[in-house]
């Protein structure tokens, strides 16, 4: 990312909302939303670095509760929640940091929940575990402060693998939702 474009664009906008540049409050905003979007939007650049995997045997792995932060692609506006993972290794279990890298490098681009929902499945599925599943829950400020204003959460999932059957998929949810009460067969 151009971070001195970034700087003289966002200068622009501030002009064509009507407010001046060189206000005291706003003079340094361009500087920091450069270096913000090169935060934001880092998931471009990133590794998941899943290569990274231990020899186990483990049947189901789930990870609850990563937090991530989005923007979406159609107004810019943030949308964030949490991701539940779970995972039947084949042999190979994965450092539990490479997952929540997996979920920041999906996160951090302009994209829709149900898009970034299928493509982090999609990753992990590729690197030959037996199954997949990933539920995104998560609030949409562009619904929030415009158009419906609307307080509804979204929540979008994606089965690959043994979890695609509608068995393993409600097993699969109540693992994630309650532990206590799952059973496995």
């Amino acid at each position: 990312m151009d971070e001195d474009r970034v700087k003289k664009l966002i200068r622009e906008l501030i002009i064509e909302i009507g407010e001046d540049p060189t206000r005291e409050g706003l003079k340094d905003t361009p500087r920091r939303i450069a270096s913000a979007y090169k935060e934001i939007f880092a998931g471009y650049d990133s590794d998941s670095e899943l290569s990274v995997q231990f020899s186990e045997d483990s049947e189901t792995v789930v990870i609850k509760d990563i937090k991530f932060y989005s923007m979406c692609e159609h107004h810019m506006l943030p949308f964030y929640g949490k991701i539940m993972l779970a995972y039947s290794p084949n042999g190979r279990v994965f450092g539990i940091s490479k997952l929540v890298r997996l979920v920041e490098k999906h996160s951090k681009r302009l994209q829709i929940q149900e898009r970034m929902t299928k493509n982090i499945a999609d990753e992990l599925y590729s690197q030959g575990v037996k199954g997949v599943a990933v539920i995104a829950e998560a609030e949409h400020l562009c619904m929030k402060m415009r158009g419906v204003r609307n307080d509804a959460n979204v929540t979008s999932a994606a089965f690959r693998g043994i979890y695609e059957t509608k068995e393993e998929k409600a097993n699969i949810i109540k693992l994630i939702r309650n532990p206590s009460k799952t059973s496995f067969v």
